[in-house]
């Protein structure tokens, strides 16, 4: 397929695979990398990349998975919700089986709650306006990249006055989360992979506090092997040669310097940054988008009161070190034993875009 296989020949895999290890031979030390983009752990895991370069690089995953990184209270919360008789929960599909403290969706499906899994939130729309008597609450998780389409959902209820349709927000911000991983004194960062979908929507330039102000370089890269491995070159070229820490951008194809200014101007409409919880962060500041007062009446958290149980975690799952990259999945005792895709103890199992999952797929030890 053209524009496809140009970005997956071997040949040049190879001779940028060389490059890299020729940067390293006189280089003392290690080097470690991080992805902040489930696809990319996937597409790294995948593509075997990391087989074909020098032991000094290290790989670390990042909290690039939003579902992964959605705490324990917003999933016991939407429980909650599909407990109650009027409610139709719409989700994407990640979200189905990832459990909460004593239940998932996927559970309360089975028990008779109406939880439908969606492909976009216009379709949680649809349902809404085919079953005016129910309340439908859409499960917003993700991060920038799926904000702009929830906000214009949002927009086109206003617009058409549809009154029974709710948003959950759960969205996050990456950049505030990349500023916290630096912040933490167990994980050791040299470089940022940054994410080629959240980049296609931010650009480049909220990536610059980090390049600048913490001397980290900062990459933006996509997800064929050519791409990984021609980032992970401008990445080690930076560390190793240039030692001048900036932003580049090998993803040019797809990620503008600006962004998509349209799809930006539709989030600062809708949506207004406030403190959000993340799974493994704790809680981070700037780093959430909430539903403004404009439109208060979509926003399921302030128009839909419910009881919610009180919270509690696996006690062994260790989900939350993984997302920091302070832990590996095979660290874990869970990992691969109790905890499958099929039996997910944690979401980072649950997920496509999960680390462990991720791991167990394509890295068993």
């Amino acid at each position: 397929m053209k524009y496809i296989t140009e970005y997956r020949n071997k040949d040049l895999s190879l001779r940028l695979a060389g490059k890299i290890n020729d940067y390293l031979l006189e280089y003392k030390g290690q080097i470690s990398l991080m992805e902040v983009c489930g696809t990319h752990t996937h597409s790294i895991f995948r593509s075997g990349i990391m087989n074909l370069l020098s032991k000094n690089i290290k790989h670390l995953s990042g909290p690039g998975c939003p579902v992964c990184v959605t705490p324990n209270e917003y999933i016991d919360t939407a429980i909650a919700y599909s407990r109650l008789p009027d409610i139709i929960i719409t989700t994407f599909g990640d979200m189905i089986k990832v459990p909460g403290s004593t239940s998932s969706l996927e559970k309360e499906k089975a028990a008779g709650g109406k939880v439908k899994i969606v492909y976009s939130p216009l379709e949680s729309l649809e349902i809404a306006r085919t079953n005016p008597k129910k309340k439908v609450v859409f499960l917003g998780v993700g991060f920038e990249t799926t904000a702009p389409l929830v906000a214009s959902t949002i927009l086109t209820a206003s617009d058409e006055k549809i009154k029974n349709f709710f948003v959950l927000s759960g969205h996050k911000l990456i950049p505030p989360a990349m500023t916290a991983l630096l912040e933490n004194k167990e994980v050791k960062i040299d470089g940022f992979i940054c994410p080629g979908h959240v980049s296609a929507i931010i650009g480049e330039k909220p990536y610059e506090p980090i390049a600048f102000g913490y001397g980290i370089p900062s990459v933006i890269i996509g997800f064929e092997p050519i791409d990984l491995l021609q980032g992970i070159e401008m990445l080690v070229k930076q560390i190793t040669k240039e030692k001048e820490p900036t932003v580049e951008n090998q993803y040019r194809r797809v990620v503008r310097k600006n962004g998509n200014v349209k799809a930006m101007s539709l989030i600062k409409k809708v949506f207004e940054t406030k403190d959000s919880t993340w799974r493994g962060l704790g809680q981070l500041p700037k780093s959430g988008l909430y539903i403004k007062d404009r439109y208060f009446h979509f926003d399921a958290a302030k128009q839909i009161k419910v009881t919610v149980e009180a919270t509690k975690t696996p006690s062994k799952c260790i989900c939350g070190k993984v997302l920091t990259g302070t832990k590996k999945p095979y660290d874990c005792k869970l990992f691969g034993k109790l905890c499958t895709p099929e039996n997910p103890i944690g979401p980072c199992m649950v997920s496509s875009e999960g680390t462990c999952a991720a791991y167990y797929k394509f890295n068993k030890q």
